[in-house]
């Protein structure tokens, strides 16, 4: 498996990304559904990696740059048919690195508050991210959580 930098194009990557908002609309109410839609990732502050297993799409995960200093870890989703392999893990230490390397000091990221987001959670608290108030410009929300990690 290896990841790599995407433009958005592939019919596997469109789809999956298709899948992502679903399941955000359905589990998010729409004022507080903050995911990007492709146009939203094909903006330039976003850099937007795919996990390939061979030619199968095993899952993404993209981040925006905020400020020199300050990023936002936006979306993560893992193929069904790779649950449970290390896909999100895989995919978050490299946007970790990545950020490091880009010498952000920080990046942020918003999620939400439900028992669907739960695994989400404990995934990001398990790699040193911790609960922080809104950023950028996130209100408080009682359907989101804000998390930090420190670079």
């Amino acid at each position: 498996m290896n990841i790599q930098l995407d433009d958005l194009s592939s019919e596997q990557v469109i789809a999956l990304l298709q899948e992502h908002l679903d399941d955000m609309q359905a589990t998010s109410p729409p004022e507080s559904k903050h995911a990007l839609d492709l146009d939203g990732l094909k903006h330039p502050s976003v850099k937007f990696w795919c996990l390939w297993d061979n030619k199968t799409l095993a899952g993404f995960a993209a981040y925006k740059q905020l400020d020199s200093e300050h990023a936002e870890l936006k979306s993560m989703r893992t193929s069904a048919s790779y649950k449970n392999q290390g896909v999100a893990t895989r995919l978050l230490t490299h946007i970790i690195s990545d950020a490091k390397a880009n010498s952000y000091a920080r990046i942020s990221l918003e999620t939400g508050s439900m028992a669907y987001f739960e695994p989400a959670r404990a995934l990001y608290q398990k790699h040193g991210f911790e609960y922080c108030s809104p950023f950028s410009d996130y209100a408080e929300d009682p359907n989101s959580k804000f998390m930090t990690l420190s670079l």
